[in-house]
């Protein structure tokens, strides 16, 4: 379990540090502190609840597994009472998902991370060119964005093999220890190098960098490859990061000219050598690379802020720091407010904000209980907006639920259509259906968490949010997604429950959760049955164009596993129609004597069938008509709920279906 992350409003424990807030990145450069008439950095009251929240979420997501809340006590430093409703709240918000003591984040954290992919202009179609050059090249390929004095992943091509790399998106690189990491310092300023220094005094361990191993580098030695990624506009990391380890790095340049993000082909020793790798991959690197500017630069600004993500690629949500100089303003909420922009007073008074109760045993002083609710103050909101979700969740649970936190992640999320140069207050309120102040408390939060910049008039989100899940989440295969989901649809409905896809004529099951009882079906994943006596099969090929559809079935013609197996190729074609109109499919023992299932599609973001979720179950004396009454609720719930896992984990990078 990873320890020590700064934990707001209570103990630091101090064994973790936190990177610095802002990148020197063109996307990401924190401009001058907003000030009052006179001249006083205005510091409205952060939001403890958020803070809190964030605190733990870094840690849940900073685990290799699942934690329980004493374990999120000792890192954060946070009372188990506080911690217990942050907990509440991530749970009735989706984020968390919880057996017996053991707490996980879930796929719906990732929507944090993909607000500010989207915010940075990438897509998924940039992704995917990513994954073709690495195609062509054989080799891991990945982009990459600075992250204060640091190298963040935004997204990966990874070859399998048994000797591949291992970052993932979210993964943070210590700048001198990255090809990367020269491009991005050739552009440095004097403040900046400075910060490096800083940083590098006040972490010499390099625990703000986990997934490498420390080794002090030379500034003169950085600024060395600093100064010849500036001429020669590539970079090589000749086993910087890792022994055998190599890689080749270009720029993707902004409208300025200035390194937008980083375009990388990664190798090891076994397969070239430094100089090897740069002669096969420079000269698409730099062809691909001017692509991507232009991909960028076409991309554009949104209109307008909405509230959540576009249409079909996710949910909504609301269903000790390292001090650094001003070039990388610190996340701190001690640090001196000098150095970090801050939002400028609401003409609306401000209501306090939520507190979270400590008891008299903290180092700090009990805060005042919560107050009264802001609904007054609120203006009418669509009750599907953030904000209106979030007060529906507290009139229900109480003091469990904090409000607070539920309404600062949805304006986290709120800030994915902040694209350069970003979005105002106003824009970002109404896109939460939050009033101005709580959600300016909000946003002042998010900037002096490191997650957001404010240059005086606008909001933009930091890479820093990929910290909170993304890393450990973006990995997970489409079978672990779908694991937790099948679980809950077993234990819903006391039988066995499976996820299928298709390979060709035949099901292939990926993954399965047991059923309860006695009689139930022992099909284990990477089972494969013949597609045309199967409810999951059926599924499969209704959601095929016909052509294909009666291409597999002519592949395999039909045979009579049982004497209820429909072999007849109109028939068979009329029950596959059929399963495409109802949305579902049934069968009675047509692939065994004594088996039935039922099963329905689960469909990817652009509405394609990708796999099937079955319930099997033994025929007993219960008719098909009233167990498929019985069963399909849930099924099309545990669907659903795939769904938006697999919608969420995909926005911005494949999730492979085998």
């Amino acid at each position: 379990m990873a320890a020590g992350a700064h934990a707001a409003g209570g103990k630091a424990t101090g064994a973790r540090p936190r990177p610095a807030a802002a990148s020197s990145g063109p996307l990401d450069a924190a401009e001058s502190p907003a000030r009052d008439g006179a001249g006083q950095v205005d510091t409205p009251e952060a939001v403890r609840p958020l803070e809190r929240g964030l605190a733990v979420l870094r840690e849940l997501s900073a685990a290799p597994g699942p934690v329980r809340a004493g374990d999120l006590v000792r890192a954060t430093g946070l009372a188990r009472s506080t911690v217990d409703r942050v907990v509440a709240t991530l749970l009735r918000l989706e984020l968390l998902r919880q057996r017996g003591q053991d707490l996980s984040p879930t796929p719906r954290v990732m929507a944090l991370g993909n607000a500010y992919l989207a915010a940075s202009g990438l897509t998924a179609g940039m992704a995917a060119r990513a994954g073709r050059l690495a195609d062509e090249f054989d080799e891991s390929v990945s982009l990459a964005v600075p992250d204060g004095d640091g190298v963040r992943f935004v997204a990966q091509a990874i070859r399998r093999r048994t000797m591949s790399v291992a970052f993932r998106v979210g993964d943070l690189l210590p700048a001198e220890r990255c090809a990367p990491g020269a491009l991005f310092a050739a552009e440095w300023t004097a403040a900046q190098w400075a910060a490096w220094r800083t940083g590098r005094a006040l972490d010499p361990e390099g625990a703000a960098f986990p997934v490498v191993r420390p080794r002090a580098v030379p500034e003169a030695e950085l600024a060395a490859r600093a100064a010849q990624a500036a001429t020669a506009r590539w970079a090589l990391d000749d086993q910087l990061i890792e022994p055998g380890l190599i890689a080749v790095s270009v720029p993707v340049p902004d409208a300025h000219g200035r390194a937008r993000c980083a375009l990388s082909a990664v190798s090891h020793t076994s397969r070239h050598t430094a100089t090897s790798l740069a002669e096969l991959v420079l000269p698409r690197l730099r062809a691909e690379a001017e692509r991507l500017a232009e991909a960028f630069l076409a991309a554009g600004p949104p209109a307008t802020a909405t509230a959540g993500p576009p249409a079909g690629s996710e949910a909504s949500l609301t269903a000790g720091p390292r001090a650094t100089p001003e070039a990388f303003p610190a996340a701190d909420p001690k640090a001196d407010p000098k150095t970090t922009p801050e939002p400028p007073p609401d003409a609306a008074p401000e209501p306090p904000p939520e507190t979270v109760p400590e008891p008299p045993s903290e180092a700090v002083a009990a805060p005042p209980s919560e107050p009264p609710s802001e609904t007054a103050a609120a203006p009418p909101v669509p009750p599907s907006s953030p904000a209106a979700l979030a007060r529906a969740a507290k009139a229900e649970l109480g003091p469990g639920f904090l409000q607070s936190l539920a309404r600062g992640l949805a304006v986290l999320e709120a800030l994915g259509a902040a694209r350069d140069p970003g979005l105002p207050l106003a824009a970002l309120a109404a896109a939460t259906g939050l009033p101005r102040a709580t959600a300016r408390r909000c946003l002042h939060t998010l900037v002096r968490e490191g997650y957001a910049v404010y240059d005086g008039r606008l909001y933009r989100p930091l890479p820093r949010i990929l910290e909170l899940g993304h890393a450990r989440l973006s990995r997970l295969s489409f079978a672990e997604l779908a694991e937790p989901h099948l679980h809950d649809l077993a234990e819903r409905v006391h039988e066995s429950a499976s996820v299928a896809v298709l390979d060709g004529p035949d099901v292939v099951h990926v993954a399965r959760a047991p059923g309860a009882r006695i009689m139930s079906p022992r099909i284990a994943p990477g089972a494969r049955f013949p597609a045309y006596p199967t409810a999951t099969g059926r599924v499969l090929l209704a959601g095929l164009p016909e052509a294909d559809r009666d291409r597999l079935l002519a592949a395999a013609p039909p045979a009579a596993l049982t004497r209820h197996t429909v072999t007849a190729p109109e028939r068979l074609a009329r029950f596959v129609a059929r399963a495409a109109l109802d949305g579902y499919a049934s069968v009675d023992e047509e692939l065994e004597e004594g088996l039935r299932a039922v099963a329905v599609p689960v469909r990817d973001a652009a509405g394609r069938v990708v796999a099937a979720v079955d319930v099997a179950q033994h025929t007993g004396d219960t008719p098909l008509a009233s167990a498929r009454a019985a069963l399909l609720p849930a099924l099309r719930a545990a669907a659903t709920a795939i769904e938006a896992d697999l919608h969420t984990a995909s926005r911005f990078g494949p999730v492979p279906v085998p």
